[in-house]
């Protein structure tokens, strides 16, 4: 599956998700779709990243936008992760990496001195017809729901 491409239609895909689900982007055709990349459940940026999502839910949702939010932890972590901080979106569990790899966000990092293959905090903007609108790489927490809205409002 190639990379995604500004402007271009997503290719569809379907991974795991809370709630006991099963994902498909085809499935969320005629919603916009924000599609937000963090590291791992549970650490303060990702912490803070989803309650910013969580507290601006309503106005995503008076705008026909669907969030989901995707890292490489497994289900179980991701549905405790979701009912600590009250999230009203789905975490796709994406342990094999196969939607990191669709949207390119798998990066080398590096923590202490330490280099590994992690994920680039990241976030999409997919339009009602499934077309990639926007991508945000290498994500400062701070203010990005707020930049994510503006774009979602700008469609």
């Amino acid at each position: 599956m190639p990379a995604v491409a500004l402007n271009q239609p997503v290719d569809d895909f379907e991974a795991p998700a809370t709630g006991d689900q099963t994902i498909r982007l085809s499935d969320l055709r005629g919603k916009n779709v924000v599609i937000y990349f963090y590291p791992k459940d549970n650490t303060p940026g990702c912490t803070t990243e989803g309650q910013d999502f969580r507290d601006r839910m309503d106005a995503f949702e008076a705008m026909d936008t669907v969030i989901l939010g995707v890292s490489r932890d497994g289900l179980k972590a991701h549905e405790n992760f979701r009912a600590k901080h009250q999230f009203p979106f789905h975490l796709i569990s994406d342990k094999d990496e196969t939607v990191c790899q669709h949207f390119d966000v798998i990066k080398l990092k590096k923590l202490y001195g330490k280099e590994y293959m992690g994920i680039d905090r990241s976030t999409f903007l997919i339009d009602k017809e499934g077309v990639l609108r926007q991508e945000w790489r290498g994500v400062k927490v701070k203010d990005h729901a707020d930049e994510v809205l503006e774009a979602v409002r700008n469609l």
